[in-house]
């Protein structure tokens, strides 16, 4: 997966492929969507908590954006352009079902709280080790989830995928300054609970992974055959941080942006992608002609 908003980024070939689309090209089409979508659809997967929401959020922002190409003036790059409606529509969609389950970090820590921490050995954790990680990376998802919308997109683009600020600004609409506050607060929030409440980053905190993943796995709501996060997936979002990150250095500590980072990311998907979709659509090409 190729991060286009990474500082590497070109718009040259996004311009030729908008350009052949507009003329009724269904091959540049299909090609722009396969140069865009899987971005799109991690950074969604982040933003909802649940890979089959985050798929639906893709295919129907990713619709919206196709049938609005004919608005693109080429007075700006595409990337810009297409990330802030992309962006727009995530702040606006419908009310997915994890953002009705995890509301506040007050009720994200007495669902923790309420879990046992039964005891373990050696043995045990070993054992627990993958589906742990499962437990972990729902954990941290989940406390995403009690962020704002907009502090979570900021967070997401500004520190798991380690965007560029001034190019965050342009897709906020708002100024490199402006933007840099935000994502502050955003760290701020989630890194003040994460200190007070979780084990990884605070040692002195009880909660435990391996302990809270015996007890979710006792109750039937952690199993090995049903995982939705941790399953072998090659790459994660650290594969994707720009390279010029120097903003890392104001987080509170790295350490914390880097359990983020080391979430997977998937390339593949289960559905026909979105563009596949629109090319058997007569009503939807129209919109080219």
């Amino acid at each position: 997966m190729k991060n286009p908003l990474s500082t590497t980024y070109t718009a040259t070939l996004d311009e030729q492929l908008v350009r052949k689309s507009l003329k009724g090209d269904k091959h540049a089409l299909d090609r722009l969507v396969r140069l865009h979508q899987p971005f799109i659809y991690n950074v969604a997967w982040k933003m909802v908590h649940d890979p089959d929401d985050a798929m639906d959020l893709t295919q129907e922002v990713l619709i919206k954006v196709i049938t609005k190409l004919s608005q693109f003036k080429f007075k700006s790059s595409f990337r810009t352009w297409l990330y802030r409606i992309v962006m727009n529509e995530f702040l606006q969609t419908k009310r997915r079902k994890t953002e009705l389950q995890f509301t506040s970090f007050e009720d994200h820590s007495a669902g923790i709280e309420n879990l046992p921490n039964p005891d373990l050995n050696r043995e045990e954790e070993i054992e627990l080790e993958e589906l742990s990680r499962e437990m972990r990376i729902r954990c941290m998802s989940a406390m995403l989830m009690c962020l704002t919308r907009e502090q979570r997109l900021i967070f997401i683009l500004g520190d798991a995928f380690g965007i560029d600020h001034k190019i965050g600004g342009e897709i906020f609409e708002i100024s490199l300054a402006n933007f840099r506050v935000k994502l502050h607060r955003a760290r701020k929030d989630l890194y003040s609970y994460m200190n007070n409440k979780c084990g990884l980053v605070n040692t002195e905190n009880p909660c435990r992974c391996p302990k809270k993943t015996k007890a979710l796995k006792k109750l039937g709501a952690l199993d090995e055959k049903n995982m939705r996060f941790n399953i072998s997936y090659k790459n994660s979002i650290a594969n994707y941080v720009t390279d010029n990150y120097e903003e890392a250095s104001e987080a509170y500590e790295a350490k914390y942006l880097d359990f983020f980072r080391n979430h997977p990311t998937r390339e593949d998907f289960d559905k026909s992608i979105v563009v596949q979709e629109i090319l058997k659509n007569n009503d939807l090409i129209n919109y080219f002609d």
